[in-house]
């Protein structure tokens, strides 16, 4: 039975014009003139039985069906896209396994991630892994991402996945910073300029209380939604900062930072791989996923978490 599918023509001349909210600028975009994407649309609204534009004397504004198809149409452009693009890319290198779009918390994917990526590729080299960066929690149906690596304290609706690691807390400042002082205990550490992660509010406070101690102030200091962030401005002589030791590694083995006190915060966040469950069978993430529970599994080993 033939498929119920507008033509691809007139899906980018919609697809333009909805982004633009503007005929003309959709025409330039595509290299037509603007009757063309006037027709185009026309005939798309006419297979559809219903309108997707309002005309105004200002321009055209979408309707409320048309806003709605506009997000569902840009977001299977964007897949047909990017699988053509993988196909480009095989051209000439046999059997491929595909490419893999990865949402990954910034930080850790530069911290613990990339430096490990290498082994991946050796091993895999059919596959391509493109990172989008994501510090919170979204919807797979509204992207083209096929899995994501995120902290947070439950898989999300509608997911499948692993965890790969628990989220262990440290207190660090750059040695400028103390210039000399020694901290023994929580209360020392209380009396440093504090850093503040956005996406924890109540990080300082749950490591001071784990540490038997109340701070007035443990809300109070600059803001900052990346870990690198904190990160540089620890290193940097603002403030102490309580980060995932894992995202720290190699600037404390550099000395840039130290830590305060010979205390790890479990927080009840932890590193995980979630997927959406239509993706399950993709062959590029099992490999992943397969490959990045096995570095998962050997880091937390490593340093004692297993």
């Amino acid at each position: 039975m033939r498929r119920k599918i507008p033509s691809t023509a007139a899906l980018a001349a919609f697809e333009a014009a909805a982004r633009h909210q503007s005929f003309t600028k959709a025409a330039h975009e595509l290299a037509v003139t603007q009757s063309a994407v006037c027709r185009q649309i026309a005939t798309l609204e006419d297979f559809l039985g219903l309108p997707l534009f309002r005309r105004g004397q200002r321009g055209v504004l979408l309707t409320d069906a048309g806003q709605r198809y506009a997000r569902s149409v840009a977001a299977r452009l964007d897949e047909v896209e990017r699988d053509t693009l993988d196909l480009m890319s095989q051209a000439g290198l046999g059997e491929a396994v595909g490419s893999l779009e990865l949402a990954v918390v910034p930080t850790f994917a530069t911290q613990w991630l990339l430096p490990r990526l290498a082994g991946f590729q050796a091993q895999h080299p059919g596959v391509t892994v493109h990172f989008t960066p994501r510090t919170r929690p979204f919807l797979f149906e509204e992207t083209t991402l096929d899995a994501a690596i995120h902290a947070g304290d439950a898989f999300w609706p509608g997911t499948a996945g692993e965890v790969l690691m628990r989220e262990h807390l440290i207190a660090v400042a750059s040695p400028a910073l103390l210039a000399g002082r020694t901290m023994n205990s929580a209360a020392d550490v209380a009396t440093l300029p504090l850093l503040q992660a956005s996406t924890r509010p109540y990080a300082w406070r749950l490591w001071f209380e784990s540490l038997g101690l109340k701070v007035d102030h443990d809300m109070a200091g600059a803001r900052m939604e990346l870990f690198s962030m904190l990160t540089e401005a620890a290193a940097q002589g603002l403030g102490a900062a309580l980060v995932p030791r894992l995202l720290v590694e190699r600037e404390l083995a550099g000395g840039r930072l130290v830590q305060l006190l010979p205390h790890e915060h479990v927080s009840d966040r932890a590193y995980r791989l979630l997927w959406p469950q239509h993706k399950a069978g993709l062959p590029a993430l099992a490999v992943f996923a397969a490959w990045l529970g096995e570095e998962a599994a050997r880091y937390r080993t490593e340093t004692g978490q297993a």
